[in-house]
């Protein structure tokens, strides 16, 4: 395994589970806002989200370089799914499968 990949494994072992239900459902339909992932975990969850954990675990997972951040206009900002975060899950399904990653 690569030092790039390797890396990026244990960054994302080390996320919350909170955290990659961000990316999963990110990963169902990219280029979310953050109001829009806000509802559809809220669905999930069956429970409010709050403001605060959601964007910073949003902003948590644009410094780990698993989420890209965009400006859609002066209030809403835009969050997709980075190559990273794609392959990161792929390998953990890949894992969960039994298959060898």
């Amino acid at each position: 395994m690569n030092e790039d990949r390797l890396e990026t494994q244990n960054a994302f072992s080390d996320l919350t589970a909170f955290q990659r239900d961000l990316l999963r459902a990110l990963a169902k339909t990219d280029e979310q806002s953050g109001l829009s992932l806000k509802t559809d975990l809220a669905t999930y969850y069956q429970d409010e989200i709050n403001h605060s954990r959601l964007y910073q675990n949003l902003d948590e997972l644009v410094a780990h370089g698993f989420i890209e951040k965009r400006q859609r206009d002066g209030r809403t900002n835009s969050y997709s799914l980075t190559d990273a975060a794609r392959t990161a899950l792929a390998n953990r399904d890949a894992w969960v499968r039994g298959e060898t990653a």
